[in-house]
């Protein structure tokens, strides 16, 4: 693996396990120090953080729950601590409440847009205070900010929708600084919150143009690519990689 990001400065929310996990262990292979947050598994957090120590990089675990704005922030400015600052942000941290209309609760419709949405503007903000020219900010959105076909989902394209938006205005405010900001789309992706071997899956696949489910290293890819130096005019953009989903 090429040394892209080396001397880099991470920070990973929710990169304790699943795709997050990916993006941690992804970022270390190619250099870069890289801090997570978790919220509810310290020992798999910690395994990952030592995954990517493994590797030969610093890596940090974070406790912060991604529903706490005081939190988030708090895990940047942690990080800008330990490294001495941060170079790139990866917004990953998100929920799914799935549900029927008259049963949805507001309290998760609440949580989701707290996770989905306002912890990505709250860190970006904390970030870009102390990132300089060439940083790197990546949000994991869905797919399923472009097509839901399934009754129930949607709070949740909602919330993946908004970051679409919240990308392109973020990409006008961070442009002249040099710091760009992308979205990342993924399709229906392995991990053990959606095994690829659920019923839920088999009919997700169905829909698509590769019958498969993705897997978290092919989404990290895409990632370590936004946060290196060939992505420099990339910006405001939501990149979809999902199988062939939303084709």
């Amino acid at each position: 693996m090429s040394q892209r990001l080396e001397n880099k400065r991470a920070l990973v929310t929710g990169g304790g396990r699943g795709i997050g996990a990916a993006i941690v262990r992804r970022l270390a292979s190619e250099g870069a120090d890289v801090a997570l947050t978790y919220v509810g598994n310290e020992e798999q957090a910690n395994q990952t953080a030592q995954a990517a120590r493994a590797l030969g990089v610093r890596a940090l675990a974070i406790h912060a729950d991604s529903a706490d704005a005081f939190a988030v922030a708090a895990a940047v400015e942690r990080t800008v601590s330990e490294w001495g600052g941060i170079d790139i942000l990866v917004n990953n941290a998100g929920i799914a409440v799935i549900g029927p209309l008259e049963d949805y609760r507001l309290e998760d419709f609440d949580r989701t847009l707290a996770i989905n949405v306002r912890a990505v503007f709250v860190a970006t903000q904390a970030a870009a205070r102390h990132m300089k020219e060439g940083g790197r900010i990546i949000t994991i959105g869905s797919c399923n900010a472009e097509r839901i076909p399934f009754a129930g989902g949607a709070v949740y394209a909602m919330s993946k929708a908004a970051l679409v938006g919240l990308v392109k205005g973020l990409a006008r405010d961070l442009g002249p600084r040099g710091i760009t900001i992308n979205n990342v789309q993924p399709g229906p992706v392995d991990t053990d919150m959606n095994p690829a071997t659920s019923d839920f899956a088999k009919s997700l696949i169905s829909l698509m143009a590769l019958p498969r489910y993705g897997s978290g290293a092919e989404i990290a890819s895409l990632v370590a690519y936004l946060a290196s130096p060939e992505a420099a005019y990339v910006t405001g953009a939501s990149l979809t990689i999902d199988g062939g989903f939303t084709a």
